[in-house]
């Protein structure tokens, strides 16, 4: 049996499944994501003014790509990331003896640059994640609330808790392995 030529369109298109939402607009995006980037840069390179011209070129470089970006806030968060990492290996010698940036604190030469690259793969990561997973990792290990309390909070029992948030840290630490991310031992 064939199908009209109506009916064949009308199986094809509902073989792909629901339509697509449609991309937020520059303007949105910047709203809703400068503030996190802002931070996510200010904890790497420890100081405001750079964070704040990272993130301002990071969104010069989406609005000239932004036909090509599908993911816009993990394309923004790479983007930080790398030209974070770029100005961090350019401008080695400029830490003032005021500032003694955490990551410096007993650090042989060479693995501040690592640790940063590794906290900030993390926060990529993190950005990534569907909002449910990022809130648990946020209330766990930026609040330091305990199973229960993220349990009162977010209506999951206990064990689930516990559960998915082992599931996360297991997911992240294989994603970090993957991007060439080691632990502590090498």
């Amino acid at each position: 049996m064939k199908l009209g030529s109506a009916a064949a369109e009308s199986a094809a298109v509902l073989s792909f499944g629901p339509m697509k939402t449609e991309k937020a607009s520059l303007r949105e995006v910047f709203e809703a994501e400068e503030g996190p980037l802002l931070r996510f840069a200010c904890g790497m390179l420890g100081r405001r003014e750079v964070a704040e011209d990272i993130v301002q070129d990071a969104f010069l470089k989406l609005h000239a790509h932004w036909d090509e970006v599908v993911t816009p806030r993990a394309w923004l968060f790479r983007t930080v990331r790398n030209l974070a990492l770029n100005h961090l290996r350019d401008h080695k010698r400029e830490v003032s003896k005021d500032e003694t940036p955490e990551w410096s604190v007993e650090a042989a030469p060479g693995e501040e640059l690592a640790r940063m690259e590794a906290a900030g793969a993390v926060r990529m990561l993190i950005a990534e994640m569907p909002d449910d997973d990022r809130t648990l990792l946020l209330l766990k290990y930026d609040e330091e609330l305990k199973y229960e309390q993220i349990s009162q909070r977010t209506g999951l029992s206990v064990g689930n808790v516990g559960y998915k948030l082992h599931h996360l840290l297991k997911g992240l630490a294989t994603s970090l392995r993957r991007m060439g991310v080691e632990g502590p031992e090498g």
